[in-house]
């Protein structure tokens, strides 16, 4: 911590062409080893031994675009089921034999995947791969478990989007961006959906999805190979291979002309308005450059339309970015939430007029250096966290097929050019392609 601390201050004052040796001293590549069990399991091992601590983590490839239009919402529902009973494993057990040991656990669905962690001291380790083990071939999917969770969902939605102020704005993007996709939806899901759903149903979509030849296992921290390797196939080798998934992706055909969606909520307390456009998958060319992109636009205080529409004409409380690097597709764009008294025009005309000057005149020295160091910045970060480490390693395996990436995505960000940020500004940023949300208050009273 010390020595990423010191770089920490190297970069807020060295220009970005001295970095290159203290950024290739800290950003040593990460080692790991990589293998197939029988069963078409992918397993990663990846030795970190900083604490006496490791991480095993499950990485499914199944999000809510793997699922049909008329039943949104099952792969986040089987981030809850998950921790529902199994042959060994009472229900209401599993988050409790975890933090007996001093350890945690962690789940998320997203748009593309599902992945379960368990934080756990090394002497841990069996413990961890063999309720994994469980879930992954012994889940009872049952009516108990599924009555509970549908509660337990719902209850979810409610609170989390249908009564939060501005929560729908993740779901009313998906829906304005994308018309024919699978990314049309989110992870949330329709209620009625989970409702009416069958107990064949669900088994259906765990036998499609949660086997072997579906998941990546990542071990990562301290611990001895041998023994990890042992306990693996003891745990995971028997289990039988699902059969090949046959994944239908429609794509999103090209948008012609603005979007725009009005939303008449009565929780909402101020006037907002959002700009997104479609833009590109995870990995195409473009990414790199858009999301440093969004950085000069967004990210920080002295970032563009903060400077703008927050400090000098103060129009808005607060502006956000948002960026989704998905398998098939991306979404670029911004949140601004207007101040009291301010209009939605108002802030509409200073996003319009940021990004124009920006599409004419690119970005100044001082904006590229700033958003390649925080590019820099945040990989020494992630690099430093076992958690961040496993994340990246089951994910850049299940969407490109290649772990090394893990090692190759900071030298893609650093090839970007001023040039190249300003192309992507002009060629994703038009009035045709984007979407506009606005948010409107109601009347008092």
């Amino acid at each position: 911590m010390k020595h990423l601390f010191s770089f920490m201050l190297l970069l807020a004052v060295l220009p970005f062409n001295r970095l290159n040796a203290q950024t290739q001293q800290l950003m040593k590549p990460i080692k790991f080893e990589e293998y197939d069990l029988s069963n078409g399991m992918h397993v990663i091992l990846y030795q970190e031994r900083s604490a006496p601590v490791v991480a095993v983590r499950v990485y499914y490839h199944v999000g809510s675009k793997d699922e049909r239009p008329d039943r949104t919402g099952f792969a986040h529902f089987f981030e809850h089921l998950m921790f529902e009973a199994t042959d060994q494993i009472k229900r209401g057990e599993y988050g409790k034999m975890i933090e007996a040991t001093g350890g945690e656990l962690n789940a998320h669905t997203s748009l593309d995947r599902t992945f379960y962690q368990e934080n756990v001291p090394s002497n841990q380790l069996r413990l961890a791969l063999w309720m994994e083990s469980e879930r992954m071939s012994w889940l009872h999917v049952d009516s108990g478990g599924v009555e509970t969770q549908r509660q337990v969902v719902k209850e979810e939605r409610r609170n989390r989007y249908d009564n939060q102020p501005y929560g729908t704005f993740f779901l009313k993007v998906m829906e304005s961006v994308f018309k024919k996709s699978q990314y049309n939806w989110t992870p949330i899901g329709q209620a009625q959906y989970i409702d009416q759903a069958t107990i064949k149903e669900f088994t259906d979509f765990y036998r499609t999805f949660y086997v072997p030849n579906n998941a990546v296992l990542v071990v990562a921290g301290d611990f001895e190979t041998p023994d990890a390797k042992k306990a693996i196939e003891e745990y995971f080798g028997a289990i039988p291979r699902g059969n090949d998934i046959i994944r239908a992706y429609t794509p999103e055909p090209a948008q012609a002309e603005e979007r725009y969606v009005e939303v008449a909520e009565k929780h909402t307390p101020l006037p907002a308005v959002s700009y997104a456009w479609r833009t590109v998958p995870e990995g195409d060319k473009d990414m790199y450059a858009l999301d440093l992109l969004t950085n000069v636009f967004a990210r920080g205080n002295s970032s563009r339309l903060v400077k703008r529409l927050q400090d000098q004409d103060q129009l808005v409380v607060g502006i956000d970015q948002v960026v989704l690097n998905m398998e098939k597709d991306g979404i670029f764009g911004f949140l601004a939430v207007a101040k009291a008294g301010k209009e939605v025009p108002d802030v509409r005309k200073a996003l319009d007029e940021e990004i124009e000057k920006l599409q004419k005149d690119g970005i100044s020295e001082e904006e590229f250096q700033k958003v390649r160091n925080q590019t820099i910045k945040d990989f020494i970060t992630n690099a430093s966290s076992i958690d961040n480490v496993a994340f990246q390693l089951s994910h850049y395996y299940t969407i490109f097929r290649d772990t090394r990436r893990v090692n190759t995505e900071l030298d893609k960000y650093l090839a970007v050019t001023k040039q190249d940020i300003q192309r992507v500004a002009k060629k994703y940023l038009t009035k045709n392609g984007r979407s506009v949300i606005v948010y409107t208050v109601p009347p008092k009273g």
